[in-house]
């Protein structure tokens, strides 16, 4: 299949890092023109892009720098949100009105422009202006309250950063590409409001719901899906590293406790009483052989094991490697890099290896010039600070 889903939409992203990079870099992956805008670096002193490496090397992206604060700047914006689809930004609340870029000014130029906010907030509420992280989000949202323990028994930190992605990231996509589905339909723009701890509400909504319904509270080991019962939750094998054993439903359990030779548990899946001594028989059961022992026996029988894997394991995993879902990037400067390919579905992983240009290479004039500005102009502006 094709990942040029979204071929001829255009998209302005205003932000470096965090939800909103996140997000275009998927819509980029599905085929939309992404232009990376960012301020000069000689007025503002921020640094130009992240790491070569971050978000995928921005691969398919393009880049135009400007100062945003100066009139001209502004101008410029505004000009390129005449011939775009989308804009997303990633300031605290009210920047982008202060700055005249916000919904009002592009919706003003393009009445048909999905205008998209993302915060860690809401552009409302007592939390607007708060600053914030993954951590704060997932704090707030109640992910970490259920998630416990960790380290001296307090809630763990996650290995991903759960909020931007998922809660943020994806949220942001998926109200762009039913605002841009409404578009067809209406010809109307919209205005997208999207909170990275809203995000995290809704993934929370299966403990959520069912507090409101039964007014008993989730906590760590709560439910069967939180670590409650032995069939759910991870065990150390001979060589120290770790198994993830999900044996939810009735029948892999039982072709578990028959593989594992604790058939004098098969009943008692779900009886509290005898969760602590089933977790000691899988865990001097699974400390006699190595891990991946293990997951070559149980994981192909319908046990609903598999591998607690680190970064370099992923890389070497069978199913990524058939499901092509790394491919190859070549930088200037860093020669030839791995990264992470477009996985999502629906996309085609490239055959070739991805070009990344170096931070400072931009498309400004190509853009500027696709906007109307004649050579001579956007050589003024540059001469000025203005554009870079």
């Amino acid at each position: 299949m094709s990942g040029e889903f979204l071929q001829g939409v255009t998209v302005l992203d205003l932000a470096s890092v965090g939800p909103a990079a996140r997000a275009s870099r998927w819509l980029a992956d599905y085929g939309a023109d992404v232009i990376k805008v960012g301020p000069v670096p000689a007025r503002s002193g921020v640094q130009i892009a992240p790491p070569y490496y971050s978000y995928s090397a921005h691969r398919r992206m393009r880049r135009v720098l400007l100062d945003m604060k100066a009139p001209e700047g502004r101008e410029a914006f505004l000009t390129l949100v005449e011939g775009a689809d989308v804009v997303i930004e990633s300031f605290r609340p009210g920047v982008v009105d202060r700055l005249g870029i916000g919904p009002d000014a592009a919706s003003a130029r393009n009445p048909s422009i999905v205008y998209c906010s993302t915060s860690g907030f809401g552009q409302d509420g007592p939390y607007a202006q708060q600053a914030g992280h993954d951590l704060n989000y997932l704090g707030v949202g109640g992910f970490l309250h259920v998630s416990g323990p960790g380290a001296d028994g307090g809630p763990p930190i996650p290995g991903a950063t759960v909020a931007d992605s998922a809660g943020g990231g994806m949220h942001a996509v998926i109200a762009i590409l039913g605002a841009l589905f409404r578009r067809q339909r209406t010809g109307d723009g919209a205005r997208l409001d999207v909170s990275v701890a809203d995000g995290m509400l809704a993934l929370m909504a299966l403990g959520v719901d069912e507090y409101l319904a039964t007014g008993v509270e989730p906590e760590p080991r709560h439910g069967i899906l939180t670590g409650r019962y032995a069939c759910y939750d991870t065990y150390r094998a001979r060589d120290g590293k770790w198994l993830a054993v999900a044996a939810i439903e009735g029948r892999f359990w039982a072709n578990l406790c028959r593989l594992t030779g604790l058939d004098k548990w098969a009943s008692r899946q779900l009886d509290d009483d005898a969760q602590d001594a089933i977790r000691a028989d899988l865990s001097t059961v699974f400390a006699g052989r190595d891990r991946d022992d293990w997951v070559a026996e149980l994981a192909p029988a319908d046990t609903c094991v598999s591998a607690v894997s680190s970064v370099p394991e992923l890389l070497a995993d069978p199913q990524y490697l058939a499901r092509g879902a790394f491919t190859t990037a070549t930088h200037p400067a860093q020669g030839e890099f791995r990264q992470v390919g477009p996985v999502l579905a629906g996309q085609q992983a490239p055959t070739e290896p991805y070009p990344v240009r170096e931070s400072g290479i931009t498309d400004t004039d190509e853009l500027l010039a696709s906007a109307g500005y004649s050579p001579d102009r956007v050589a003024e502006l540059r001469a000025s600070g203005v554009v870079a």
